[in-house]
């Protein structure tokens, strides 16, 4: 049995956060706190994202309130599927996964973020500057038409060598994926994440389609919420890239075995967190036994509150770095 507690937050965002969901002006979610009867302390970060298809916080803090002040070891298994968020939390706040050789890990390459629209021009020479050399871009927020030439306005800001990641969150139908796909070819553009909305009908064979007709990968983001939706993709001999939140992700372990065994090209990615479920989802990232890609978690500074960004956005990440971040210094800042 484990002593639990849990507390909810309420973050301004350091700026809004525009996306095709719309605009995103603070994050909500729960802190969780398990305390074995040995003095082992552990930390989750329940942070749903409900436009993506997890658990409502309602729903989670629900079921936190069900648990009173302990929970057993087993209280995973007796959770409902669907709880991605809170499974990911009480997974990381009962210690797993665990990697004994951590620390040895080489550095992570880290994409920086770009704001969606023009505002983007204006910040890539200072990430540049700082030494990222993999930009991501939120797209599918204005008209096509006013933001479609804006990308050889951006690609000439980059840096030589620089890759450029586009992620539309599902906005366009498959005539808009076309025009954009027509246009990054031959131009330095890693990968489109999320051309079509995952719930969008006929999206998988939209998107398998669009996958195999252009030259420029594709990644599914909001198409991977489960372990389900990995291994089902796998079968389906998806020839793109998987974009992993694990704060998300519900049983983060089980679905990055099926892609290590795979062989899959996999991003992992922030959920604009705070720095506890950053740093369990970290933590997974250094433990992939794959080839490593820029993360997705140059996203920051995030918080208005700077205390819960977790580490702030520089080119590569360090283990070291994962591990100096302070579970508990955050979990009393709610105090």
């Amino acid at each position: 049995m484990f002593h639990f507690g849990f507390r909810r937050y309420h973050l301004p965002f350091h700026q809004p956060v525009r996306t095709a969901y719309g605009v995103w002006t603070e994050r909500e979610g729960l802190l969780l706190r398990l305390e074995h009867e040995s003095g082992a302390v552990g930390f989750g970060d329940v942070a749903p994202i409900e436009w993506f298809g997890t658990e409502t916080l309602a729903e989670a803090e629900e079921v936190c309130r069900s648990f009173g002040d302990h929970v057993a070891s087993d209280a995973l298994t007796r959770l409902p599927d669907r709880f991605t968020c809170l499974r990911f939390a009480l997974g990381s706040a009962l210690g797993e996964p665990g990697d004994p050789d951590f620390e040895n890990k080489k550095a992570l390459p880290v994409a920086a973020w770009l704001s969606a629209g023009r505002a983007a021009l204006d910040q890539v020479a200072a990430k540049a500057e700082a030494g990222f050399r993999t930009f991501k871009w939120k797209v599918g927020v204005a008209d096509i038409a006013d933001e479609l030439p804006l990308l050889d306005d951006l690609i000439a800001e980059l840096p030589n060598g620089a890759k450029l990641r586009l992620d539309a969150n599902g906005a366009w139908d498959r005539r808009r994926a076309e025009r954009w796909l027509e246009r990054c070819a031959e131009r330095p553009v890693e990968f489109v994440e999320q051309p079509i909305a995952a719930d969008a009908k006929g999206a998988q064979d939209l998107l398998l389609g669009l996958a195999h007709d252009y030259p420029t990968p594709i990644a599914l983001d909001e198409s991977v919420m489960n372990t389900g939706d990995v291994t089902r993709w796998l079968s389906l001999g998806w020839p793109g890239i998987f974009v992993l939140k694990p704060a998300l992700l519900g049983d983060a372990v089980e679905a990055i075995r099926f892609l290590e065994k795979a062989r899959a090209a996999v991003v992992f990615s922030s959920a604009l967190e705070t720095a506890v479920g950053m740093k369990a989802a970290l933590r997974l990232a250094f433990a992939f036994r794959g080839e490593p890609r820029a993360l997705g978690f140059g996203v920051g500074p995030l918080f208005q509150d700077q205390r819960f960004d977790g580490l702030y956005p520089a080119p590569f990440i360090r283990p070291q770095d994962v591990l100096g971040i302070d579970e508990e210094a955050l979990w009393n800042a709610l105090g």
